[in-house]
């Protein structure tokens, strides 16, 4: 019993956080400026980190975590960067 409804809430979970990563995207897509762009960039990778640990519930598989965390690390790199960049027009 408990595990028909524990399943059947990731799953809706994981249906949410589909449904947000689009939102996130069309933010990318669309946003007014580039603080809007970068702010859903980072937005997207967080909800993608979300959605790869529900994964890993799901199929009781720790590898998703494992890529979770290398994402993790590769958006905040990314995000960093590409905020310096926006500042101060140059890389380094």
């Amino acid at each position: 019993m408990l595990s028909t409804v524990l399943m059947t809430v990731l799953y809706a979970a994981l249906v949410i956080h589909v449904v947000l990563i689009g939102v996130a995207l069309w933010r990318i897509w669309r946003g007014d400026n580039i603080v809007d762009r970068l702010i859903g960039a980072d937005l997207a990778t967080i909800i993608t980190l979300a959605v790869l640990v529900v994964l890993a519930l799901i199929t009781r598989n720790s590898i998703y975590i494992d890529v979770a965390l290398g994402l993790a690390a590769l958006g905040f790199i990314g995000t960093i960067a590409l905020a310096k960049y926006f500042a101060d027009e140059q890389m380094f």
